[in-house]
């Protein structure tokens, strides 16, 4: 092989307590929504900017409570900003993590694909008249769909 990103193996005992870990994650967070494509294009997205005129406002709203009529659920206004906070330090861990899972699979994959070139190639000059024809066969549809680059232009 070639080329060799990443060379990993999980134990069965690893591998059971990440499921343990997932399973304990899901349980713990299933309160955590799903929102439709509808809701979330609809949804009104806090940014940085708007963040700080958020806060602010919770603080003008905590610090003059007569002012907020009952109708106004300050408590939940606040809860969600107490929520927040504590969701984002674990949604950073949480996506670091993915982050290195994808490009491990990406590493992977990469690899498996190379190994797989390297080992057509080696049929393709040591497998003649072998069982081999139809691996050979495969990996001729599997390349022959492969998009080509165009040709760049005469300048």
């Amino acid at each position: 092989m070639k080329q060799n990103l990443v060379s990993l193996e999980f134990s069965a005992a690893q591998l059971e307590a990440v499921d343990a870990a997932l399973a304990a994650l899901e349980k713990n967070l299933a309160e955590l929504v799903t929102l439709t494509a509808e809701q979330r294009r609809k949804a009104l997205k806090m940014g940085d900017g708007s963040e700080v005129f958020c806060r602010q406002t919770e603080l003008v709203l905590r610090q003059n409570a007569g002012m907020v009529p009952p109708d106004f659920e300050l408590a939940e206004f606040q809860q969600d900003i107490t929520t927040l906070d504590a969701l984002r330090p674990r949604l950073q861990r949480l996506r670091a993590l993915t982050d290195r899972a994808d490009d491990t699979e990406l590493a992977l994959g990469s690899d498996i694909l190379s190994a797989s070139l390297d080992g057509y190639a080696l049929t393709k000059v040591f497998g003649k008249g072998t069982s081999l024809d139809t691996l050979k066969e495969a990996m001729k549809t599997r390349l022959s769909r492969k998009p080509r680059k165009p040709a760049s232009p005469e300048a």
